[in-house]
């Protein structure tokens, strides 16, 4: 049977994600700012984790992808040549009952105004750039306007030349960067899925003309697989190919990743056989030669890009909304988050059975030992049942219990997460155990 979206999830989620400190909105005291959000305690470690676990599969675990941090601030020129300053638009039409403002192209009836329900009330659609323009420098005006990146794409672009001769590689190799983008949406919302400012992990990656079609499946399936080994069950997932109507002028190719949210099925990720589009054009608009010289065949070619380009904000929100569960222990409701162990705020939480301070020295000897190689926490308030419920809302894959005995046996209680389990465990075997079981 196939998934269907489940729309109390959203809410659900949410909530927890205040409540237990994942993301709270900006701004908050102030009334909040529309579509920006702070990441709180929880929050900033699992998008950390998000962001390492990409990190990882693209560019620790391979020879043939390195790392770049572009800046975020770049001249006009740049996005002249990429065509952003003239194609990068939504079109945006007003409603002359509500005033309210909407994206063309997201409403489900274009002549019926989702907020209050006049028929025939929109506008003539207008095109309206997405990119944020400030200035540089004291003097505003022309020759001092910069933008703030509306994607990381551009900047491994305009270092290709540098990558290339520094780094050795030749194609086919990738150019990797995780980094803040900006984009003045018209119709910000669904949370944090889509916001004005957020992180992208995207990769360049330049192929020998002749073996894009190759690369490209190659890297749909790859990126695809990726979601479904971080614990995503595959009936929440699934890669749709673009229409020929729905392809950028430059794409010959582009599937999305995407996810079943609670309000449907939406995008994860991108993968676009691009061509040679965008190192074409920066030459032309720079005047650099932007190209590779093959000396086994002695010709020099421009790369085609394969382009993976995923949001991390939003994968975060995904993965939140897969591991999100709710089942009952002992007549009590649990809320569980069944996050794969390497996206987990916590790894592994210190719970000693008591406040008293006989049992604190060993409880902080434990905690001492393992924060060096894991994410811990350590918490030694309310009854240990409620302990355990909070570690189980926030993900965290095993609990440590120091009770009383273990004083006497140098011996610790590990329960896991997902069948509540319990063992019996010395202390000196817990650094040893846990690398296994969280490698």
């Amino acid at each position: 049977m196939s998934a269907t979206a489940d729309a109390s999830l959203f809410d659900k989620v949410v909530n927890l994600a205040k409540r237990r400190g994942f993301v709270f909105p900006s701004a908050e005291i102030y009334g909040g700012f529309r579509s920006t959000y702070d990441y709180g305690p929880l929050g900033v470690l699992m998008l950390r984790n998000v962001k390492d676990a990409w990190w990882r599969a693209m560019v620790q675990e391979r020879d043939d992808v390195v790392g770049l941090d572009a800046a975020i601030l770049s001249p006009p020129a740049v996005w002249e040549a990429s065509g952003h300053l003239a194609n990068f638009t939504d079109p945006l039409v007003d409603c002359r009952e509500c005033h309210e403002r909407f994206r063309l192209d997201k409403l489900d009836d274009p002549d019926v105004c989702p907020s209050c329900g006049a028929k025939g009330s929109f506008t003539e659609a207008r095109q309206f750039n997405l990119m944020f323009r400030t200035h540089a420098g004291p003097v505003e005006g022309a020759g001092h306007e910069v933008y703030l990146r509306p994607e990381t794409a551009q900047g491994m672009f305009l270092n290709f030349k540098n990558v290339l001769e520094t780094s050795r590689k030749k194609p086919p190799f990738g150019i990797a960067q995780v980094g803040k983008s900006f984009r003045n949406e018209i119709t910000p919302g669904n949370f944090v899925f889509r916001t004005r400012e957020f992180e992208q992990m995207e990769m360049e990656f330049f192929v020998p003309p002749g073996e894009a079609d190759q690369w490209y499946e190659y890297w749909c399936r790859e990126r695809h697989e990726w979601y479904l080994r971080y614990g995503i069950n595959p009936e929440l997932l699934r890669l749709r190919p673009h229409d020929a109507d729905e392809l950028s002028h430059y794409s010959s190719g582009t599937s999305d990743v995407e996810f079943l949210f609670p309000w449907g099925w939406d995008e994860l990720e991108g993968i676009a056989n691009r061509g040679d589009f965008d190192l074409t054009q920066h030459a032309k608009h720079s005047g650099e030669r932007l190209e590779y010289f093959d000396q086994t065949s002695g010709a020099h070619y421009v790369p085609h890009v394969i382009e993976p380009a995923a949001g991390a904000t939003r994968t975060m929100m995904a993965f939140l909304m897969a591991a999100y569960a709710e089942d009952e222990v002992n007549g009590e409701a649990r809320t569980v988050l069944r996050l794969h162990h390497r996206l987990a705020p916590y790894q592994i939480a210190v719970l000693p059975l008591s406040k008293k301070d006989t049992l604190t020295p060993v409880a902080r000897e434990v905690f001492t030992r393992l924060t060096p190689h894991f994410m811990c926490d350590y918490d030694e308030t309310q009854a240990i049942g409620r302990r355990y419920r909070r570690q189980d809302e926030v993900g965290t894959p095993f609990c440590i219990t120091v009770d009383f005995e273990s004083l006497e046996d140098r011996a610790v209680t590990i329960r896991e997460r997902d069948s509540m389990a319990q063992e019996r465990v010395q202390i000196d075997d817990l650094l040893p155990l846990f690398r296994e079981r969280l490698a």
